[in-house]
């Protein structure tokens, strides 16, 4: 049976609430659900988080969900007409006094009044994601003073960056602390921080995740231009992090679009060889918003961010409000399966001239190399506790699929992120250690994963239910009498 190894996250939005939409979307192959918290009410995602549960487990399936915090995104007010033309030369002004409802040609409110001292003359601000461009002509009181560069509609609450980054909003707001605590209470698996700037602001996300006794991994979304300026930095953002997402829509717009390729594959492999899940996002299928088909240029950029081995490939407004949410999951599997026949995918020289520090590690990579360089093994399986040593193990290219065996719901839903990596809810507890491994391998035969004749890698360790206590590998010969 073929597995997918890249995994499809599905954001869920007005197109994608019914029970039938969600179902649809789990058969065909969404991985991860995202509730974004920049939309909808809390009530809209305790219903959709419920129906991702209910749905998922009566077909068998883990599906992990995700919380995306909406963080400081800086938005202009409203204009009295809903929205403006601006032309290249038009004067246009930013002010943190004016009336939020009622912008005009002239002049719009915002309520971020820190503007004043993050700008000065020459500066370059992108509204609307880049589609209107302003040039600082001069920095008042209570009011910043443009010249339109690149014109354009503009309308009502759209955001604001700064060319080169360096808006100082600061990344957890009162509204992300509450939904902190949303995602505490749905139990997510990951929660994704919107605009963090450093290590710092991870921390202090953990801390408060944990205040709410959530065990959530945290997701660093990488999408201010300071967050790249430096490896340092940016390993930094990734060391504190669980994971990180590559968000290419503020990020383009501060970096550049020219910039924004080679800096997508440089935050995959860095985040990779931290041994951090790596989700790669933005307008990677837009067209299907109104299309059944994705374009050429699509197609190739889902099959790249599959090639250079994210772990996660992201649909937004595609299956949250688009005409074709189901479509496009279905395109992304289709082409992240194809992408995945190439040689490259298969191939590995990941830490292959690097110490290991723990026992579990060890074995995790230990089992990867014997896995690639022994033909006739199908499949890895994993006994873990954390989820640590699936995690470890999918930082490797192969071809094997690698089976997450766990007693533990929050671990099996986690790994559903994992590139490469299936869970099976497995508690070796409940039978004699002398039945485990064969035990183990018969769910995989039911499943029809393997066949007789087949080798199987297994790890697992002394103690089970325990933390970090992966310390031993074995081989075993499907349709043999294992011990």
């Amino acid at each position: 049976m073929s597995l997918r190894r890249t995994k499809i996250v599905a954001t869920l939005g007005p197109a994608t609430s019914s029970p039938e939409k969600i179902a649809e979307l789990i058969a065909a192959g969404m991985n991860v659900a995202r509730l974004n918290f920049s939309h909808g009410s809390a009530d809209e995602h305790r219903r959709r988080a419920r129906l991702v549960r209910e749905i998922a487990e009566e077909n068998g399936q883990h599906v992990a969900l995700l919380g995306d915090l909406q963080g400081p995104k800086i938005r202009i007010g409203r204009f009295t007409d809903g929205r403006i033309e601006l032309d290249v030369g038009d004067n246009f002004r930013l002010s943190t006094v004016h009336d939020l409802e009622n912008g005009n040609s002239d002049i719009v409110g915002l309520d971020y009044p820190d503007l004043v001292s993050d700008c000065r003359a020459g500066d370059e601000l992108l509204l609307d994601d880049g589609r209107v461009v302003l040039q600082v002509e001069s920095v008042g009181r209570d009011e910043v003073r443009c010249r339109v560069t690149v014109g354009g509609p503009l309308s009502n609450n759209k955001g604001i960056n700064r060319r080169g980054g360096g808006l100082s909003a600061a990344a957890l707001t009162d509204k992300d602390r509450n939904d902190i605590n949303l995602a505490a209470e749905l139990e997510m698996e990951y929660v994704a921080v919107s605009f963090p700037r450093d290590a710092a602001d991870m921390n202090l996300a953990r801390k408060l995740l944990r205040d709410a006794e959530s065990e959530a991994w945290l997701i660093a979304k990488i999408e201010r231009a300071e967050a790249v300026a430096d490896d340092e930095t940016l390993d930094g953002l990734i060391q504190a992090s669980d994971g990180v997402m590559v968000a290419r829509g503020d990020l383009g717009v501060e970096i550049g679009d020219a910039e924004l390729v080679g800096i997508q594959k440089h935050i995959i492999s860095r985040a990779r060889k931290q041994n951090k899940v790596v989700i790669t996002a933005t307008q990677m299928m837009e067209s299907m918003i109104s299309s059944p088909m994705p374009t050429r240029a699509e197609v190739s950029d889902v099959a790249n961010a599959a090639l250079d081995y994210t772990d996660a490939v992201m649909l937004s407004a595609e299956t949250a409000a688009g005409d074709f949410p189901v479509e496009a999951v279905r395109a992304m599997d289709r082409i992240c399966r194809g992408a995945e026949k190439h040689p490259t995918s298969q191939k590995s020289g990941h830490r292959l001239y690097q110490k290991t520090e723990r026992c579990d590690e060890t074995i995790a990579l230990a089992a990867m190399y014997a896995g690639n360089h022994f033909p006739g093994v199908t499949a890895i399986i994993t006994l873990t506790e954390s989820g640590f040593t699936p995690l470890i193990m999918s930082r490797i290219r192969s071809h094997l699929p690698i089976f997450a065996f766990s007693p533990n719901a929050q671990t099996l839903g986690r790994v559903a992120l994992y590139r490469g990596v299936q869970a099976m809810p497995f508690n070796p507890a409940d039978m004699p250690s002398s039945d485990i491994n064969q035990q183990a391998v018969n769910k995989l035969l039911e499943g029809g994963y393997v066949q007789p004749g087949d080798w199987v890698i297994l790890t697992k360790g002394d103690v089970y239910n325990s933390r970090g206590g992966t310390n031993s590998m074995k081989l075993l010969h499907v349709g043999e009498s294992l011990v």
